[in-house]
């Protein structure tokens, strides 16, 4: 089963009244937890690889081309159907360097930008990507960041619902990321969500909206952001922690000296990677069971070769 239009994706969970997670790599071990984890769950999922975090020099070096690379060779092997996304591209130029390195799916972070740039080049993003059958996720307004001393919510601004409206006519985007109260890369509390200001947005915005900060959304909330139109989560805080402490635990247990060839890399059972991917894969297979897409997918048969 190869990549899926994830506008596909997102008409199937509108009908059935289910959400679908992004759940962010940053490589092949974190690739393949997500895709073991929709194979396991019988899940539809949306693979990618994340900018914000990313140093904009190395993907305007040829890391944008990199990411499309391994994301294809993963997707292309999936039993499962996925989608690619280049989340939060930095530039417009990076987002249009993802399409033609095969990404179905991308997004640009204009979080920080003006009305008027933001509707310009997200525009002209939607211009060239649909030209290619390429899905273009927008976003209007902004989250708070966690930081080691609580929420910086001073450059954060909720999503206006009319100016939402007035977004999503002129750009053509396809989906539309909102700042609900929402909070990037919070691990240790539960956002400060405002439901209400969702079901608002919701009655202004016909295409299907996507949240942002999927490690701190409240699992008790998802069945009612489903029901005001969320189609996908966005995950990446929770994953990196929890592959982090496999990858501690593991190398914790080496023994001294260790086999560096085994331990980095080798994908055998002592690559301590892998056990930092089966950590990610856990999480993964429980948020999908929050989201309700685990059952939803048919899994093709692995090819013999």
């Amino acid at each position: 089963m190869s990549l899926v239009s994830m506008g596909e994706l997102f008409q199937s969970a509108r009908r059935d009244r289910y959400a679908l997670g992004y759940f962010e790599a940053w490589d092949t071990y974190s690739l393949e937890a997500a895709l073991e984890a929709a194979e396991a769950e019988a899940s539809p999922v949306i693979l990618g690889l994340g900018c914000m975090m990313a140093d904009r020099g190395w993907l305007d070096q040829g890391g944008v081309e990199t990411l499309g690379a391994i994301g294809r060779v993963v997707a292309q092997r999936a039993r499962a159907p996925v989608a690619l996304l280049l989340n939060e591209a930095q530039t417009l130029q990076q987002a249009l360097r993802g399409i033609e390195s095969g990404f179905n799916a991308v997004m640009l972070d204009t979080s920080a930008w003006t009305w008027d740039d933001a509707v310009a080049q997200v525009g002209e993003l939607a211009r060239v990507a649909h030209a290619r059958g390429v899905v273009v996720e927008g976003e209007l307004g902004r989250l708070p960041d966690a930081t080691a001393s609580g929420i910086d919510d001073s450059q954060a601004s909720l999503t206006d619902p009319e100016q939402a409206a007035a977004f999503v006519a002129q750009t053509g985007v396809d989906c539309l990321a909102a700042s609900i109260g929402n909070v990037h890369l919070l691990n240790t509390q539960y956002a400060p969500i405002d439901l209400d200001h969702l079901e608002a947005i919701s009655r202004r915005v016909a295409t299907p909206l996507v949240l942002h900060g999927g490690t701190s959304f409240p699992p008790d909330a998802v069945p009612r952001a489903i029901a005001a139109g969320v189609v996908k989560f966005n995950v990446g805080t929770v994953l990196k922690r929890a592959f982090f402490e496999g990858m501690r635990w593991s190398v914790q247990a080496q023994p001294e000296p260790p086999d560096v060839h085994m331990i980095l890399g080798s994908h055998k059972s002592a690559d301590v990677m892998n056990a930092g991917k089966a950590r990610m894969r856990e999480k993964i297979q429980e948020l999908m069971r929050v989201y309700g897409s685990s059952g939803r997918a048919p899994i093709a048969e692995r090819e013999r070769r």
